[in-house]
């Protein structure tokens, strides 16, 4: 997301960070929106000598369909970032100020001098298998901590939430523009949404993972949910498939990324035997190529015709015939 100068975020904004401390009468405060989201207004705050950012949650997300979601997902992202920080200091940003009913969180800023998303590295052609293995053994560690959390179950019951964030988008819409995938995509939906083992982040992508001094950051962790966390890897590691299409010239580089995160990433299951988990990972991530081309949220680098078409061959193959093995949802890629 890219900031743009001059402008202001709403009144109860102001209000909200006034009542928090974090501006004042006595310091000027400048605002920078962050363009580029499509589920919630975010702000850059300059006030003091100091920046942070503000969050807003929008009830409806800015896609060309329908997509309405509950503005309590910004209380479920504040729980995150609390207790991943806890677990693994420096994993997210920080929380500053929050204010459940009003849908709104301040939280630190993350400058992109010292914290680049993934995303624009993998753009650049910048495919390092050593950072695929990072990013796999940070989730893998997350998970285990939330798995083992004696509460996570309980302050992440949002089953709501997640289905309208994740499950009805992403799988119901893609099955009612796939009829004849529709049993298959139905069967992967009902087997995600009854496994409860730890707290899915639900937006693992590499746009919301900050490459930062001491490691990979997360951010944007509104669809937390005490669930699947092959939802998880396969949401990743989708975007390493797809962006072969996107940077084709570091299609080898991506692959092996691809291999280096999910091999580091089941290294650190110790939740579950790591088999079941890559066999859920491997059907959903047929599932989430399919949805990323006709879904809700079709990914915005993926625009010709060819491309599209080579996602849908590739992810109807692998629906009709589930692998249940990673390798071999890379190898029918690759080939």
């Amino acid at each position: 997301m890219n900031p743009t100068p001059d402008a202001s975020p709403d009144h109860s904004i102001i209000e909200f960070l006034n009542r928090s401390g974090l501006i004042g009468p006595d310091h000027a405060t400048q605002f920078e929106p962050l363009t580029g989201g499509v589920s919630s207004d975010i702000w850059i705050a300059h006030s003091g000598g100091r920046s942070f950012c503000v969050k807003k949650a929008l009830p409806q997300l800015r896609v060309a369909a329908e997509w309405l979601a509950p503005i309590t997902r910004n209380a479920n992202e504040v729980s995150w970032l609390n207790a991943a920080c806890g677990f693994i200091p420096g994993v997210a940003p920080r929380v500053l100020a929050e204010d459940a009913q009003l849908g709104v969180f301040a939280m630190e800023y993350l400058a992109p001098s010292s914290y680049e998303p993934w995303k624009a590295r993998l753009s650049r052609g910048e495919a390092d298998p050593a950072m695929g293995t990072l990013v796999g053994e940070r989730l893998a560690a997350l998970h285990s901590a939330f798995a083992h959390s004696k509460t996570a179950a309980r302050e992440f019951a949002n089953d709501q939430t997640f289905y309208a964030l994740r499950l009805e988008p992403y799988l119901v819409a893609t099955a009612r523009a796939h009829p004849e995938l529709a049993a298959a995509l139905e069967k992967i939906l009902n087997v995600t949404a009854r496994t409860k083992l730890s707290v899915v982040h639900g937006d693992v992508s590499p746009k919301n993972i900050l490459i930062g001094p001491a490691g990979p950051v997360f951010i944007d962790a509104e669809c937390a949910w005490f669930g699947d966390p092959a939802f998880d890897l396969a949401f990743c590691l989708n975007h390493l498939l797809l962006k072969t299409l996107w940077v084709p010239s570091v299609k080898s580089d991506l692959l092996q990324t691809f291999t280096a995160m999910q091999r580091a990433y089941l290294d650190g299951v110790d939740w579950e035997r790591p088999q079941s988990l890559e066999g859920r990972t491997a059907h959903l991530l047929a599932a989430l190529l399919l949805a990323r081309i006709d879904g809700k949220s079709p990914v915005e680098y993926l625009t010709d015709e060819t491309s599209k078409d080579t996602v849908r061959r590739i992810a109807r193959t692998l629906l009709m015939h589930p692998p249940d093995r990673l390798e071999d949802v890379a190898g029918a890629w690759q080939n």
